[in-house]
């Protein structure tokens, strides 16, 4: 009877009907938008898009959008990405979710618990899952492999044997006297950090070799590297999957599930990104069962690698040492292939851009404070003595106090990961005011870091705030790595890649900007990254 009715209908009836739809469905959403509770300043939303037209409008920059209506609206503000979510830029605002404590359960980062299904990643590793009990299981395989103290002389090692690479490459391409006096020793800086910290992190975790630097001077120069072309092209591909995996996740939380499911362009960025998991996945399994099969076969009485596949492989098994416990005492079975390839692939989102960004930051921000800069070669000329080849040791790490304040004052300036999600999973009371459980909320690290009320001149980059023994930021004041349940567990590896490559590259290297007044040019939804910083090379006198 109903199927008759609507054949009988004319074009002007489905018209009709269409509009009085958008008009019932548009007037539901603006009055839920009207009576939410709490109802917070900010950017007014379209229907069911909420501010991703703004966003757009903003070039897909979440960190200015961000930005801009913070110093509008305020500390406390509420944008729609589609979904509401409450952003807030005060250090007090956020400390129930960055207490360290074993009580604190807040992990979510999204209220949608299945954005990530079509991914076949929920549940999975520890960035991007939302539940707890594996979260915790994954994380402190993850934990124990990224601290452990072999772990970290292999990365000091690993930094000094890549730059050395690096060098070799820079020496042919832009530091012969010829090419310096045509003024051609010009370059892509981050493009060849990204490259080496994706050489760098493979090895890491892997504890094979990646030849992404390597296929980077192929395509620059007429002479090629040593390294056959058939293994610079897999590490090419490789990283290409990984680059592919880390630059797609911020989408599929932005982008409605209809929208990829049903509508062409979504689709097939959709589609495209769930084979590159799958092929990232067999590629992965492919290298575990192979590492499984060569640590069965050493005695064990022979030391094994101190990568971190080796170290989560062998964990909780006769050859741990150290067995994993949990809180409670018990002892955790081993991980399964599976739950290996995805903190492996957690590694490489974690330990790859990151870096990349954050030195060539550093690069940018000495530029325009060449007094810091003067203090940075001071400090690392009274350390080094004049030799320039020699490898940088964990003592040099811990001596060079200034290069570790400007890594702390660019992190507070422009910190690679502006903004990151919670949920509350009871009602409870933020920032002044009560909510319900599933109350989704943005940790503005922008607005935190920039506050006058925490900061003493938080315009200005001053790394020496950071060398006064009285000098205690604000609790909760600087979150460069997050805090909580969900503080990075790579943080040591960052510092050590970051303190180690100042110290290689300013021991030895002039570098310049080749445009002063040129802003950084990034990509901002979760993490900055940058689209291009060049540089103009020369050695040091």
């Amino acid at each position: 009877m109903l199927i008759k009715l609507f054949y009988n209908l004319e074009i002007n009836d489905y018209l009709s009907l269409i509009c009085t739809l958008l008009i019932v469905s548009v007037t539901h959403y603006y009055y839920k938008y009207f009576t939410r509770i709490n109802p917070l300043p900010g950017p007014f939303p379209f229907p069911f898009v909420g501010n991703l037209p703004q966003l757009v409008w903003h070039h897909g920059n979440l960190k200015n959008y961000l930005d801009l209506n913070h110093k509008k609206y305020g500390d406390i503000i509420d944008v729609y990405l589609p979904q509401r979510s409450t952003s807030l830029g005060r250090a007090d605002y956020i400390e129930k979710f960055l207490i360290p404590s074993t009580k604190n359960l807040k992990i979510m980062r999204t209220p949608r618990a299945d954005v990530f299904d079509d991914l076949g990643i929920t549940g999975k590793g520890i960035v991007v899952n939302q539940h707890y009990k594996p979260w915790r299981y994954n994380r402190q395989f993850f934990t124990q492999a990224f601290l452990a103290p072999k772990f970290n002389q292999r990365a000091i090692e690993w930094t000094n044997t890549l730059f050395n690479e690096l060098e070799s490459y820079w020496d042919k391409l832009y530091l012969n006297d010829e090419i310096i006096k045509d003024n051609k020793n010009i370059f892509d800086f981050f493009s060849w950090f990204n490259q080496f910290t994706n050489d760098m992190i493979i090895e890491l975790i892997t504890g094979e070799r990646s030849y992404s630097m390597a296929a980077l001077f192929n395509n620059l120069s007429d002479e090629k590297t040593e390294h056959p072309l058939a293994i610079v092209e897999d590490s090419v591909k490789l990283v290409s999957a990984i680059r592919k995996y880390n630059t797609r996740l911020p989408w599929f939380e932005l982008v409605p599930p209809f929208l990829r499911h049903y509508v062409p362009y979504f689709k097939n960025i959709s589609d495209d990104t769930i084979q590159n998991v799958k092929y990232l996945n067999k590629r992965l399994d492919a290298i575990i069962k192979k590492r499984r099969k060569e640590i069965e076969n050493t005695p064990l009485d022979k030391p094994l690698p101190s990568d971190m596949l080796t170290s989560v492989v062998t964990a909780s098994t006769p050859r741990d040492f150290n067995r994993v416990k949990t809180i409670g005492g018990e002892i955790l079975r081993p991980m399964t292939d599976e739950e290996i390839s995805f903190i492996m692939l957690d590694g490489f989102l974690a330990g790859t851009d990151t870096t990349a960004n954050m030195i060539s930051f550093i690069v940018y921000f000495l530029a325009h404070n060449p007094d810091a800069k003067m203090k940075m070669y001071e400090e690392i000329d009274r350390r080094f003595q004049g030799d320039k080849t020699r490898p940088v040791t964990e003592d040099d790490l811990r001596s060079l106090k200034y290069c570790e304040a400007i890594i702390k004052e660019v992190a507070r300036i422009f910190p690679i990961f502006h903004a990151f999600g919670r949920v509350i999973d009871q009602p409870e009371e933020i920032a002044g005011y009560q909510w319900p459980a599933g109350s989704y909320f943005r940790i503005n690290a922008d607005s935190v870091h920039g506050n006058k009320d925490h900061w003493e001149d938080a315009d200005k980059f001053n790394p020496d705030r950071w060398m006064d023994e009285e000098f205690e930021p604000k609790k909760y004041s600087f979150i460069m790595f997050g805090g909580g349940p969900r503080l990075c567990p790579g943080r040591k590896l960052a510092m050590i890649e970051l303190v180690g490559l100042m110290a290689l590259l300013f021991r030895k290297y002039e570098i310049d900007l080749v445009d002063m007044e040129s802003p950084l040019k990034t990509t901002s939804l979760g993490m900055s990254v940058l689209h291009r910083l060049s540089v103009k090379v020369k050695y040091r006198n």
